[in-house]
């Protein structure tokens, strides 16, 4: 009976010391910087530079820092976070821009993949975090 009760000591043990080593998921870690920085920014960078990074910035929309994002442009804010569904970058990304000017984003572009879509998405939705400042 000892051995069954340590046997199950260490496979609970290895369990538990297996939770904390593993690796994060994107669900899980969609709230940090780091996702921002790892994986939201490229994609922006890629697809949304050549009009909202750097000198540029159509509409008025900068998407270079966190104020200038958050901020939004002529149109108003872009990113809801929390929000994905009432976010305009989102709704432009996904082709579903409102009926008075649908453009879809980037213009002239093929949309972006689902996957793209789904990982800004995700970052909208844990509350768009990004660092105060860009990655250098």
């Amino acid at each position: 009976m000892r051995r069954v009760l340590a046997g199950v000591g260490v496979v609970a043990a290895a369990v538990l010391v297996g939770s904390w080593l593993r690796p994060v998921t994107a669900q899980e870690g969609a709230n940090t910087p780091a996702f921002y920085t790892e994986k939201v920014r490229s994609i922006l960078q890629t697809n949304c530079g050549k009009c909202h990074f750097d000198m540029n910035h159509k509409g008025g929309l900068s998407l270079m820092t966190k104020a200038s994002t958050l901020k939004g442009g002529r149109d108003g804010v872009v990113i809801v976070p929390g929000d994905p569904a009432n976010s305009l970058l989102v709704k432009l990304i996904r082709h579903e821009g409102p009926p008075d000017d649908p453009k879809p984003m980037p213009p002239k572009s093929p949309k972006i993949s689902d996957e793209d879509i789904a990982t800004i998405e995700q970052w909208v939705k844990a509350g768009a975090v990004m660092p105060n400042d860009p990655p250098q």
